[in-house]
């Protein structure tokens, strides 16, 4: 529950506290750098909680509580302490599922891509082969086996990185992730989904562009942007990726020059099921995904469009865990 309530922007976890100093949520406590405590007189004597969620079990706690807490401070105990830990985790078990959707359902709008790229490696090594059966120089055969051998490994490579992406989420914890490198990785796999035989791709990276996140779901976010970026660019333009960092942020900008999106239609694009393409062609799960993600890492996402112009979307990530507002528990 701890981790689950700690990824909510909405909530701060202010403290926690158990008797036995080597309890799992202590360890895990210390992890996401929220204060712990042997005793729950010492918790409450130096937080200021709005909600107390009581998780031991014992029926004399909540009366103990009551007693020490001030009037209006929320208290969830037994059977709804329960309830409130199976809506969390029901949540994000919808938003991985959705997440999930959306990654399977864009591997379809790879296929032609996939196909061009592993073909002509193929029709090389098919080639090859040809010219092997007759080839009686062992210096040119040893040439064309190791072209050979170059062409599977770059048809492995393409196999590899979509099999990588469209797995499930491996559950990987948060960590330090380089933005840098994510965004290549994202770039290498959208090129499956459209073609960039007619898009200039600019780059500028900050290189110390870092934050704290699940690598998978940042992977998630870059190629769906840059994948809605090279799509919104059908006669060909210019893709621009930019990193940088300020007070204590990593700023992400992923810029098309495409047909943009209208304005009575900026307001919608994170709402889950809403769509601009035509039917069969995107899920309307994207964006409120990408939404989601930035929002648990408790960062912000903002776009700003003009007709015929093109589109930008910045990103803002903290470099740490910042301090949340809200309800505190």
């Amino acid at each position: 529950m701890l981790t689950l309530l700690h990824q909510l922007r909405t909530v701060k976890v202010v403290g926690i506290a158990d008797r036995n100093p080597d309890a799992p949520g202590l360890r895990r406590a210390r992890e996401l750098h929220v204060p712990v405590f042997q005793e729950s007189d010492n918790l409450l004597r130096v937080t200021s909680p709005d909600l107390v969620i009581d998780v031991t079990g014992d029926e004399a706690m909540e009366t103990i509580l009551r007693q020490r807490l001030p009037a209006g401070v929320g208290i969830l105990s037994g059977p709804s302490s329960r309830l409130l830990y199976d809506l969390v985790k029901h949540e994000f078990a919808l938003q991985a599922e959705l997440l999930q959707t959306d990654k399977l359902a864009g591997i379809g709008s790879f296929a032609a891509g996939i196909a061009h790229d592993i073909n002509n490696p193929l029709q090389l090594i098919l080639g090859l082969a040809e010219n092997l059966t007759e080839e009686q120089d062992l210096e040119t055969v040893h040439l064309q086996a190791r072209d050979i051998v170059e062409a599977v490994k770059r048809t492995t490579a393409i196999c590899r990185d979509l099999t990588s992406y469209s797995r499930r989420a491996s559950g990987r914890s948060e960590q330090v992730v380089s933005l840098n490198a994510k965004l290549d990785e994202a770039l290498k796999i959208a090129r499956y989904a459209v073609g960039l035989q007619d898009i200039e791709v600019r780059k500028s990276y900050w290189p110390e562009a870092t934050a704290i996140g699940n690598p998978d779901e940042i992977l998630h976010v870059f190629i769906n942007l840059m994948t809605n970026a090279i799509q919104a660019m059908d006669h060909g333009g210019i893709l621009t990726i930019t990193t940088a960092t300020c007070d204590d942020t990593t700023i992400v900008k992923i810029s098309d020059t495409g047909h943009g999106i209208p304005p009575e239609m900026i307001g919608r694009i994170f709402e889950p099921f809403f769509t601009t393409k035509p039917p069969g062609k995107g899920t309307g799960l994207g964006l409120y995904n990408i939404k989601n993600v930035v929002h648990r890492m408790h960062g912000s996402i903002n776009v700003e469009s003009h007709l015929g112009q093109g589109t930008t979307f910045t990103i803002v990530f903290p470099q740490n865990k910042p301090e949340e507002d809200g309800r505190s528990s």
